[in-house]
């Protein structure tokens, strides 16, 4: 069965704020998310995996998933302990990904291969019926999509 993961954007993942930032992070404290991405070999120093996801134009992305490990080895080889999945800046300005967006990891039956999509955010629409109506809780950053 095919499973899927989808994460909220920043602007410091799809580049709004000018910084220069190594791809989107994925959280080394879900066990889910890690295994739902290829395992890499975590005593390599910073083990990657090249990932293939088509998106809904039928196009394939090539992207890095990386785990930055150069802090967990004895003396440290860097300050990074982090994965993240890079290559991904020329896919966001294709679909024109902004923050607020989501981008959608679905596996498929080749362990490194995977469908992509950005979900748009919801444009809240202002009632003026409704002004002092709570907003809805908006969740950040990965989540299961079931």
């Amino acid at each position: 069965m095919n499973k899927s993961y989808e994460k909220a954007l920043t602007k410091n993942d799809t580049g709004e704020t000018g910084g220069h930032q190594a791809g989107i992070v994925v959280p080394r404290k879900n066990a889910g998310l890690l295994d739902f991405f290829p395992a890499l070999e975590l005593e390599e120093f910073n083990p990657d995996a090249w990932i293939v996801c088509e998106d809904p134009d039928g196009e394939q992305w090539k992207m890095r998933y990386i785990y930055y490990n150069g802090k967990t080895f004895s003396p440290a080889k860097s300050t990074r302990n982090e994965y993240r999945i890079t290559y991904m800046t020329k896919f966001f300005s294709k679909w024109g990904a902004k923050s607020g967006d989501t981008v959608v990891f679905t596996s498929t039956d080749c362990p490194t291969n995977y469908k992509i999509r950005i979900k748009p955010s919801e444009e809240p629409c202002e009632d003026i019926y409704s002004i002092s109506e709570p907003k809805p809780v908006v969740l950040k950053g990965w989540r299961p999509v079931y």
